[in-house]
Parts: structure tokens; sequence; C-alpha cells
């Protein structure tokens, strides 16, 4: 059995900066692959027997919500997916955008994706969008270039994370912190790419974990 995955997003997603195999949605499936081909046929094992493919991904590095819109009614993708995960709106908050811009977008982008996990919303997984303000590359750019500092960009962060909270619950959705650790991580070196700003391999190995996670307790449960 084919087990298919949808990554939708930004520079996240792609994992700007490292390899392809380092960004979290590769190192998703990689652990999945290694849960299913310790006991393949055990009881127990959800994902046992599965064939997991390489994640399709539509993201790319500046991305916004409207952005990666346009983006997926320009693609060409299977009609259903397994799973799908959604990791936007950085974009959105680093040019200015407002809050409520960005939860009609938002809710479109969930909504579109629920569509391509075969309308089962129990398949759609949101992630959290990081805090680029703890980050080396924000001191080296505030406040002089946006006029904020870091406590606003945090603030408004929340309230984007909220927004993402509050829409991935009210559609079923599962809802994956990875903030709150990126934020503990943000400033150290070997949690961070070449630019100062994305993760690295390291740090989206534990968004992997998560992910991973929640997905083999849906397998799980169902």
């Amino acid at each position: 059995m084919n087990f298919t995955y949808l990554a939708l997003g930004d520079s996240y997603t792609i994992g700007e900066q490292v390899s392809l195999a380092e960004s979290f949605p590769y190192q998703t499936v990689q652990r999945l692959r290694q849960t299913a081909g310790q006991t393949p046929t055990a009881v127990g094992n959800p994902v046992g027997g599965c064939r997991f493919t390489a994640p399709e991904i539509i993201a790319k590095t500046g991305w916004t919500t409207d952005e990666l819109n346009a983006a997926i009614k320009q693609s060409s993708l299977l009609q259903q997916y397994d799973v799908v995960s959604l990791l936007i709106g950085v974009n959105n908050q680093y040019k200015g955008r407002t809050v409520a811009e960005f939860q009609d977008q938002f809710t479109q982008l969930l909504q579109q994706a629920i569509v391509f996990a075969g309308n089962k919303p129990e398949n759609v997984f949101v992630l959290s969008i990081p805090d680029w303000g703890v980050t080396p590359f924000a001191e080296t750019r505030l406040p002089d270039e946006h006029g904020r500092d870091k406590e606003q960009i945090a603030e408004e962060i929340n309230a984007f994370n909220e927004v993402c909270k509050n829409i991935a619950a009210a559609c079923l959705c599962t809802y994956i912190d990875i903030t709150a650790s990126q934020r503990e991580d943000g400033n150290k070196p070997e949690f961070l790419a070449g630019d100062s700003l994305h993760p690295s391999g390291i740090e989206y190995a534990k968004w992997a974990a998560k992910f991973a996670a929640a997905i083999l307790k849906l397998k799980m449960d169902n």
C-alpha cells in the first residue's frame, strides 16, 4: 500500500539552505519508513507494510498565503493524499500583512488542504509558524529595517499562530506547535542553517519527530 504526503508552505517546508533530505517533510517520511521497517507485519505497527513515496512539496522561499494559493492552482497534483501538511504565514508577518487578511487566506488554504486529503480533516496537519525574531539574522536587521523589535515580532507571530490554531481546531485538523522549542534553539549555531535565519537539519529533525508521532497516532487510532 502506497502512502502519499503533500507538503504545502514556504521556505520552512522546502528547507532553505539545507539539503532536501534534511527538510522536515523528507525527515518525517524517513522516520515513518524506519517505523514501518522495524516490524512490518506486527500487531500494533500502524504503518507496517506501507510503501512511503517521497513527499510532494509545493513551497518556495518568500511565499505568502496568497502566493501559495496561486501556486496550488497552477500545479498538477494527485486527486488525494494520505497526509497533507500546511506551514505558512511567516512572510505575511514579515511583510506587515494584517492578521485579518491572513485569517481569510489561511482558511481558504486549509479548506483546500482538506480536499487534497480526501475530505478527511483528521489527515491534515498544521504546523505553527517559527519566530524569526530570535535568530541572529534578526539581530542584524532590527530595529532599523522594519522598526520592530524582537518582542513585537514575537507578539505578531503569536497572533498569527493563534489564527492557525483556532482555524485548525474549527476545521477538525491537527495543530502541531513547533514554535516553542524553536524559540529555545533559534539562537544556537547548531540549530541554524548558514544564513543564521533558517533552521538546520537538526532543528527540522525535531519537527519531523513531532509530525511523525502525530501521523502514527492518527493511524493507530484509525
